[in-house]
């Protein structure tokens, strides 16, 4: 029997669902404490940020944290990739797409919410 698509040649689908982060918003438009710049992937309970060049979590006083995305949707690629990486696609994975902000004279990340609860 011949396949029109051999397994080999499939890639698995990386991309989670459109809310499995959050619901997606616009920094734009967001009624915000004080203006974000980008979006981060935290993780929850935690003062870490998804890192773009390690793809680690990194706390925000980390002078080589990168964490953030010029888009909604590049933050959601990103948490996508590395909940499949990490094997965590039917787990809790306890991720959130967030408003963040860079501030030069502190040199460090901040996260305009400050440490998200995974639990109310």
């Amino acid at each position: 029997m011949h396949e029109i698509f051999p397994l080999k040649y499939v890639m698995p689908n990386t991309i989670m669902p459109p809310d499995a982060f959050g619901d997606s918003f616009d920094l734009a438009v967001l009624p915000l404490p004080r203006s974000a710049s980008g979006y981060a992937v935290q993780k929850l309970d935690t003062d870490t940020l998804l890192d773009q060049t390690s793809g680690n979590f990194l706390s925000v006083r980390s002078t080589s944290l990168q964490g953030l995305y010029p888009s909604f949707d590049q933050a959601h690629k990103a948490a996508s990739e590395w909940v499949h990486k990490h094997g965590m696609i039917n787990q809790e994975h306890n991720l959130a797409i967030v408003p963040a902000s860079f501030d030069p004279l502190l040199k460090r990340h901040v996260l305009i919410y400050g440490v998200l609860c995974g639990q109310p």
